[in-house]
C-alpha cells in the first residue's frame, strides 16, 4: 500500500472512530507504528487530524482558513491569470467539466459573460451559480454529499450521467501535485469523484498556482500520466519540464 492509499484508509477510520491508537492502527493496516507515527504527524500538518498520545482524533470542525470562502481569497491574482489561460481552450459548442476549486470559479466567472454556447458539468455549487444567468451556457450540476465548509458536491452519486454525456475537456485544480503523487486532494469522496471523470473525459487540464507545485494532500485522483495540459502562473523548473514532456504533458504558463 502506497503512503497516500495508506493515509486515505486511516482518515476513513478515524472518520468512523473518530478516535484511534497507533497501536489499533498498527494491528488493523499491518504496519509498522513508526510508520504509522510518521503518516500522522504528516496528516496533522496538513490539518486533517489532531495527534494525541499515543494515537490521533479526528479534527470536527474546519479550520477557517480551509473554507471555501478563505480558500478563495488566497492567490488571487494568479487563479484569475491561469482562468484567462484556460478560456483560450474553450470553444463554442464544447462540453466541459469544472470541478468545484477556487479557480475554476474563476473560470466561470469568464465564461458568464461571454456569448459561447456550451454546456458545463460541475460538482461545485458556486460555479453553477456563476453560470446560471447565461442562456447560452446548459449548467449541469452532478448530486453528491456537501461536506462542511466546502462549495462541492462530493461522492459518486452523479458521475451516472457521466456515461451520457461526452465531455471535452476537464478543468481540474488540486490541493498539491507532485511527480510522484500527482494531482491530489484531502477530501477522499472529492477524489473518488475526480478519478472516474478523470477516465471519462477527452482532455484533463490541471490548472494549478505554483504554491501548490511540490506539495500532496491525502490521496492522489491523477498521475502524470493522465494530464494532458498543465497551466500554473509561474514557471517551472528544468526537472519538471524534462518529466513533463516525458509524459507528453503540455505546459502553459498565464
Amino acid at each position: 500500500m502506497f503512503a497516500a492509499e495508506r493515509r486515505n484508509v486511516i482518515l476513513e477510520i478515524l472518520k468512523d472512530k473518530k478516535r484511534i491508537t497507533v497501536k489499533e492502527l498498527s494491528q488493523m493496516l499491518n504496519v509498522s507504528e513508526a510508520t504509522l507515527r510518521s503518516d500522522l504527524s504528516q496528516m496533522e500538518k496538513k490539518g486533517l487530524l489532531t495527534r494525541t498520545h499515543g494515537g490521533a482524533v479526528l479534527d470536527s470542525p474546519i479550520k477557517a482558513e480551509n473554507t471555501f470562502s478563505a480558500r478563495e481569497k488566497k492567490n488571487k491574482e494568479s487563479k484569475i491569470a491561469i482562468a484567462k489561460k484556460a478560456m483560450s481552450l474553450i470553444h463554442d459548442k464544447n462540453c466541459i467539466f469544472l470541478d468545484a476549486s477556487t479557480t475554476a470559479l474563476e473560470i466561470a466567472r469568464l465564461l458568464k459573460e461571454e456569448n459561447i454556447r456550451l454546456t458545463v458539468l460541475t460538482n461545485g455549487i458556486s460555479t453553477a451559480i456563476e453560470l446560471r444567468d447565461n442562456p447560452a451556457i446548459t449548467v449541469i450540476l452532478l448530486g453528491g454529499m456537501l461536506r462542511n465548509g466546502s462549495m462541492a458536491l462530493e461522492g459518486p452519486f452523479g458521475t451516472s450521467i457521466l456515461n451520457q454525456i461526452h465531455v471535452d475537456i476537464l478543468f481540474t485544480s488540486a490541493r498539491g501535485f507532485t511527480v510522484e503523487e500527482g494531482l491530489t486532494d484531502f477530501s477522499v469522496y472529492e477524489v473518488e469523484l475526480k478519478k472516474v471523470i478523470v477516465n471519462k473525459v477527452e482532455k484533463v487540464v490541471a490548472i494549478v498556482d505554483h504554491t501548490k507545485i511540490g506539495d500532496n494532500s491525502i490521496a492522489s485522483f491523477a498521475s502524470v500520466e493522465d494530464i494532458d495540459l498543465f497551466i500554473s502562473d509561474e514557471d517551472i523548473n528544468q526537472d519538471l519540464k524534462k518529466v513533463f514532456e516525458k509524459n507528453h504533458v503540455q505546459f502553459m504558463k498565464s
